[in-house]
């Protein structure tokens, strides 16, 4: 008798001994919060969890509050060895030596009798050191950006439990764990942990799950939160979450270059109710004037989107170079990854779309992007 995705799930998050739980490249609250908690819960589970992703835009610098995985990377190099093998059945190996050079590693082999035959000699890459992938939040494993741009053949060769709330999730995995209905991923992970070991749910565990409900809901504010989410976030209360402390982090606690540059676009905003459509553009001037730079941007363009909930497409422009204009586009109900062919070279970068125009002013690049975003909503409403 086969078993159902229930005993499925949990009998691989039991018996798995090295996990990796994968994040999208430039994570969100909810990826955040849903990752550091089945990490703790992992752990607490006798496991020994790794946790990767690829932040650019530096977006979980403001999830410090929360207590801090020990085992984060945002590479995965070293993940995987290469055996150099002989066969010694007709002439041993006496000793073996490296030497490090400028460009180049030498390994010196020293037989036992005269030259080593080259049938004897094979290179083959050992297996990965990971035997669970955990992908959280993620449509698609192009969600991971330069992980999976860096190992594509870890995806394909370790199997992937792949959760997420989103509608446009691929089901890339062996095992799929999507609820569209669910306000975010770290509500299902909540119900996952409560399905496998819900003595483990400790507070450290509630506090990285709530965190990721209030920042997938806007604290509540969204309309995609649901009466179950309100029901999860008192029981995770319940367990030692600390919702005001949350909310004081997440909404009330900003750096205040941060928040100079974001009273500055939020001056420039422009609305095209057609479209519905919000976006500003940056200047050299307002990074100067707030002291920032174009890696915030991701962060700003967020705190638009949560303050404008009848916005469909955010936008933001600037300049990042003579003669070339640089957008960060977003559409949260689009499945960028195959459907995004707006501009030439642009490329998906987390939950963005990025790309770059050659053009000497903003001014310019705007009416440029104006037109192909009108002309792309058209081609998709027919």
């Amino acid at each position: 008798m086969s078993l159902t995705s229930s005993e499925q799930i949990e009998k691989i998050l039991s018996s798995a001994e090295n996990p990796l739980i994968l994040l999208p490249q430039n994570p969100t609250g909810d990826a955040i919060g849903a990752g550091w908690s089945l990490y703790f819960f992992l752990v607490k589970n006798k496991a020994k969890p790794t946790l990767a992703f690829y932040d650019p835009a530096n977006r979980s610098k403001q999830f410090d509050f929360l207590p801090q995985p020990k085992n984060i990377r945002n590479n995965m190099l070293g993940s995987r060895d290469f055996i150099l093998s002989f066969k010694t059945n007709r002439n041993k190996i006496m000793s073996v030596r490296t030497e490090e050079k400028k460009d180049e590693t030498l390994i010196y082999i020293t037989p036992e009798h005269g030259s080593i035959d080259p049938r004897d000699f094979s290179f083959t890459p050992a297996k990965f050191k990971y035997d669970l992938l955990i992908c959280l939040n993620a449509p698609d494993k192009e969600s991971f950006g330069k992980i999976f741009e860096e190992n594509p053949d870890m995806f394909f060769e370790i199997p992937i439990v792949n959760i997420d709330h989103h509608s446009t999730n691929d089901n890339f995995g062996q095992i799929n764990i999507v609820n569209i209905t669910a306000s975010s991923t770290s509500e299902i992970v909540y119900n996952l942990i409560q399905q496998v070991a819900p003595k483990n749910l400790t507070e450290k565990i509630a506090t990285c799950l709530l965190t990721g409900i209030i920042s997938a809901t806007r604290s509540f504010q969204s309309k995609k939160t649901t009466p179950l989410a309100l029901k999860i976030s008192s029981e995770l209360m319940d367990r030692g979450a600390n919702q005001q402390e949350i909310v004081r982090h997440l909404y009330k606690t900003q750096p205040f270059n941060t928040l100079k540059l974001l009273g500055r676009v939020m001056s420039k905003l422009k609305w095209n109710d057609q479209l519905k459509l919000v976006w500003a553009t940056v200047s050299i001037e307002d990074f100067v004037q707030s002291r920032t730079e174009p890696n915030d941007l991701p962060t700003i363009l967020e705190k638009i989107q949560n303050n404008y909930e009848s916005g469909k497409i955010f936008l933001i422009l600037y300049l990042k170079k003579p003669g070339v204009i640089k957008g960060l586009l977003k559409i949260p109900d689009l499945k960028m990854p195959t459907e995004m062919h707006l501009f030439k070279d642009g490329q998906i970068v987390g939950d963005l779309y990025e790309f770059e125009i050659e053009k000497n002013t903003l001014e310019e690049a705007e009416k440029e992007c104006l037109a192909k975003i009108e002309n792309f909503v058209q081609m998709k409403n027919k």
